[in-house]
């Protein structure tokens, strides 16, 4: 079989938000490719870098090696989704280096600790402009060039805002409750193009932002007595992402292996 007949079977995958190696994004990106799935990947250096955890400049580049190791195609691409044309740009390119994607896996967001009594238009704005339009925008793109009979993905990550209060988080908890609303209605409309649309909400995960205090705090929430791994996540979407998942759409999973609120 020629080499070209070889990639154009192949499933190929778009995971935004992807920067950080020891992010959920990465995760992601490399269970992916352990299937034999290409990954093409977008990432935002300049908002980590304002975040306290930080990123070292060549982390993107790290994650690429990462995933070509496992013999499938890996492109990235530095975007910053709260560009209306950034879903366009996005896709374009996609499907130059790669071909067509039929999984979309909106990871990217933006958060940043707001109340109630700081909360400004500015800060709610850039949530929203990330968090509710980029995904609602890069997901619409997505599925208007599906052109597959079957095999369609999108998965929306969320953070369980239906389940309790986020204190201290408004703009993030409003912004990103409202992708439960998106997925279930996005799911009815794309049904019969041949795509599923789940959020997945991974629970309280360790991706470098806990302090010590924080970790302890989990832990007496967890009755299984540890903090979720970005690979927990990662091997639960990658389950959504597969032919055995093609009956669930319209769901907003939460995966947090039991953590428990209140």
């Amino acid at each position: 079989m020629e080499e070209k007949d070889l990639f154009s079977k192949r499933r190929i995958a778009i995971v935004t938000g992807a920067s950080r190696l020891s992010g959920i994004g990465a995760a992601i990106c490399t269970a992916l490719a352990s299937q034999g799935i290409d990954v093409f990947f977008t990432y935002w250096t300049s908002y980590d870098r304002e975040m306290p955890w930080g990123i070292n400049s060549n982390e993107p580049q790290l994650l690429q090696d990462k995933i070509i190791e496992y013999g499938v195609r890996c492109e990235k691409f530095e975007l910053d989704l709260s560009d209306t044309l950034a879903p366009t740009k996005l896709l374009d390119a996609v499907e130059e280096k790669l071909g067509k994607p039929s999984i979309l896996i909106n990871n990217a967001t933006y958060s940043v600790d707001v109340g109630y009594d700081t909360l400004t238009a500015e800060v709610l704005d850039k949530h929203y402009q990330v968090n509710i339009r980029g995904t609602m925008l890069l997901s619409a793109e997505f599925a208007s060039r599906f052109s597959h009979s079957s095999g369609g993905r999108i998965i929306n990550l969320t953070s369980g805002q239906s389940l309790g209060p986020m204190a201290g988080n408004i703009a993030y908890a409003a912004t990103k409750g409202a992708i439960d609303a998106f997925t279930l209605t996005l799911s009815a409309e794309v049904a019969s193009k041949g795509i599923t649309v789940n959020a997945v909400n991974p629970g309280p995960t360790d991706t470098g932002w806990m302090s010590d205090d924080v970790k302890d705090y989990i832990l007496t929430k967890s009755p299984k007595g540890r903090i979720g791994l970005p690979q927990d996540a990662a091997r639960f979407i990658t389950f959504l992402a597969s032919d055995e998942a093609e009956w669930v759409t319209g769901q907003v999973i939460h995966s947090e292996g039991g953590f428990q609120r209140g």
